[in-house]
């Protein structure tokens, strides 16, 4: 009777302990029902493609307008100096912003300090390109800083009283860049004449700041 007795008790533990594993499993379930679903780079970049900043031009003639020369197609070429990768691709077309390269731009513009991605602002393109034109080049723009997460951004403006706490970086709408071969004061001076936004000179960290964020200007180090 007691070998018996035990058996049962032994049976209903494993009952009891494989319903217990069935209603967890369960409530996981639930509760992975219940996160929320990660979207792709096209679905973060539909939004933006859908505002007036995707308009097919500025919305007022100005010197970012008359910058921009008249073709069917825009390129962005950059090359990011941290992880080596190369952003060369065809960003406008007919007419209108092309979302496969804004998703490229997402990945070569990322925040190289710990990956994450955001979707960048297509005028931030129209403004690198209209700078390109100014200085009659092809060649790249370096990037020195792109895209920039809020942790990084803390922590860098807890480094430097030079970093915005509410940084254009943050929102995609920034990058830090030069060219090979052409003179600071020069690439300073092209990106300030489009009056297009935000335009910093760092001489001695040899960059300069654009962004598209309200116009104004300033020095750093």
């Amino acid at each position: 009777m007691e070998f018996a007795r035990r058996q049962f008790l032994t049976l209903g533990a494993g009952v009891i302990a494989v319903s217990a594993g069935a209603s967890a499993f369960a409530g996981l379930g639930h509760a992975a029902a219940k996160l929320p679903k990660l979207q792709t780079s096209h679905e973060l970049i539909q939004p933006v493609m859908e505002t007036p900043l995707a308009a097919s031009a500025p919305a007022a003639p100005g010197p970012l307008a008359t910058a921009l020369p008249a073709a069917q197609i825009r390129r962005a070429n950059i090359h990011n100096l941290h992880t080596g990768e190369m952003l060369d691709t065809v960003y406008w077309e007919n007419g209108k912003y092309v979302p496969g390269a804004l998703s490229e731009a997402m990945r070569v513009m990322r925040d190289w300090r710990n990956g994450q991605e955001h979707v960048m602002d297509p005028r931030l393109f129209d403004v690198l390109h209209a700078i390109q034109s100014k200085l009659e080049v092809n060649t790249p723009f370096q990037l020195i800083s792109g895209y920039r997460s809020p942790q990084t951004n803390a922590m860098l403006h807890a480094e430097s009283g030079q970093v915005a706490s509410k940084s254009q970086h943050m929102v995609g709408r920034a990058s830090d860049i030069r060219v090979e071969g052409v003179e600071l004061a020069h690439l300073h001076k092209a990106a300030l004449s489009l009056k297009a936004g935000g335009v910093g000179f760092y001489p001695v960290s040899n960059f300069v700041h654009v962004d598209v964020g309200p116009v104004r200007q300033w020095s750093g180090t």
